[in-house]
């Protein structure tokens, strides 16, 4: 048995705005050595915006709309921009990097594949192992050891790209087996891997989903049997709204995972969907503390959160509201909804809001282009659709009339639900 694993591991999770640039690296190496002597597991993102631009690089080399070059040397530069700034001895760190965009280069001079999904895995997946290789190197260079693991390797998953789903039970095996191999040659109490990303029975990368790395946290700690999982993030801890449009958003100290699992179904950003489920099954908290004031509160999801009526408001933007009419006028039927929603599970289309009258159905979703239009051309055989792009998607917690109007303002609202807790409304923005 590992020492390892003998002792309580706490997983700790980097953002990508935590690890932006070198002072947030810096930053992070700080907060690690306040917990020297623990046995801590790093989760770490991509750093900054690199998911953002290495999709500008699966974009040019997939749909040829711009050269893909100029942005892998953008990407290039980023990231030596930070190794050269965070230490004169940056050579190994450099060499690490240099071996890891050599290989993203090739990927990106080979003929492309029709899989829009997969090659969004095969590339977007170097973000977080750029990240992890730097912050790793610079980390054992400068006294602060630590195992780099590749989880890819030991997280397995099916090949559902772009939404992978873990095979539990395998990816304990490896994962275990890999700290056990580590250990038997360095007695090791920090190991560092990525998050969002991991790897399928046929050695591709896959990921979970943008902000997977939440997920990525949760899973480990559930293999692991971890104390406690933390969130380092830029905001003092789980807020009621997103700060940059409610200045006077509030902080929400310690909430259930009923509650945080309501919010993150509804799309709180702070939270990926899928990390609250293996922690309350194993009654692990999750705590979210401010990256740049580490020894303050923050907040905790737990069994024990004390839930108040407190409003919380979320925002989906870029979404698209889709009407869908039989052709023949007839009423919406059991088989119509069979058919509509078939077209929308083969195309991996989650729906954000539903709705329907005799005539219809409407449904809200993220507009994700390369789905969207397969979903309009199927559902075209049948049905008479008509859509609404650009669309956001409002969604209230514990709401009043007066956080409606607050909220709304003079928005056109073409779909509202409520209940008696949650109010949801998709709207135009506002210009």
């Amino acid at each position: 048995m590992s020492h390892f694993l003998e002792e309580p591991v706490i997983v700790f999770k980097f953002g990508g705005a935590s690890v932006k640039d070198a002072a947030g690296v810096k930053n992070l190496q700080h907060i690690l050595q306040q917990y020297s002597g623990r046995h801590l597991f790093v989760v770490i993102s991509a750093m900054g915006k690199t998911t953002n631009l290495l999709e500008k690089v699966l974009d040019a080399y997939f749909y040829g709309k711009e050269e893909v070059m100029p942005l892998f040397n953008q990407l290039k530069e980023n990231h030596l921009k930070i190794a050269q700034d965070l230490t004169d001895q940056n050579e190994r760190i450099i060499a690490k990097l240099d071996t890891i965009f050599k290989q993203l280069e090739e990927k990106l001079s080979r003929p492309k594949s029709d899989n829009y999904e997969y090659e969004y895995d095969q590339i977007v997946s170097y973000g977080e192992i750029l990240s992890t290789k730097l912050i790793s190197t610079y980390l054992n260079i400068t006294g602060t050891r630590n195992h780099w693991l590749d989880a890819r390797q030991v997280l397995l998953t099916d090949r559902n790209y772009m939404e992978a789903r873990i095979n539990w039970e395998e990816s304990e095996k490896l994962l275990k087996n890999a700290i056990e191999t580590t250990d038997r040659k360095h007695e090791e109490t920090l190991f560092i891997t990525q998050g969002f990303i991991a790897g399928a029975y046929n050695q591709t990368a896959t990921t979970f989903g943008r902000e997977g790395s939440d997920y990525s946290a949760a899973i480990i700690a559930y293999l692991l049997n971890g104390e406690s999982v933390t969130i380092w993030k830029d905001v003092p801890g789980l807020l009621n709204a997103d700060p940059k449009y409610f200045p006077e958003a509030v902080k929400l100290d310690a909430i259930s995972y009923e509650e945080a699992i309501e919010l993150s179904y509804y799309g709180a950003t702070i939270i990926h969907p899928k990390t609250l489920k293996p922690l309350q099954n194993k009654n692990i908290p999750l705590y979210i503390k401010p990256f740049l004031n580490p020894t303050a509160a923050g907040s905790v999801i737990s069994a024990n959160g004390n839930d108040e009526n407190i409003p919380s408001y979320i925002f989906k933007r870029e979404q698209i509201l889709i009407t869908i009419f039989p052709k023949d006028f007839s009423f919406i039927s059991v088989e119509n909804l069979s058919e509509i929603f078939a077209i929308l599970s083969q195309n991996g289309v989650k729906i954000n809001l539903m709705q329907n009258t005799a005539l219809s159905f409407s449904i809200c979703t993220d507009h994700k282009p390369h789905r969207i239009s397969r979903v309009l051309e199927q559902l075209g055989h049948n049905f008479a659709v008509k859509y609404n792009e650009n669309m956001e998607l409002i969604t209230i917690r514990h709401y009043t009339d007066d956080t409606i109007s607050k909220v709304l303002g003079n928005s056109n609202i073409y779909a509202e639900q409520r209940s008696r807790t949650t109010v949801q409304m998709v709207v135009k923005p506002q210009e």
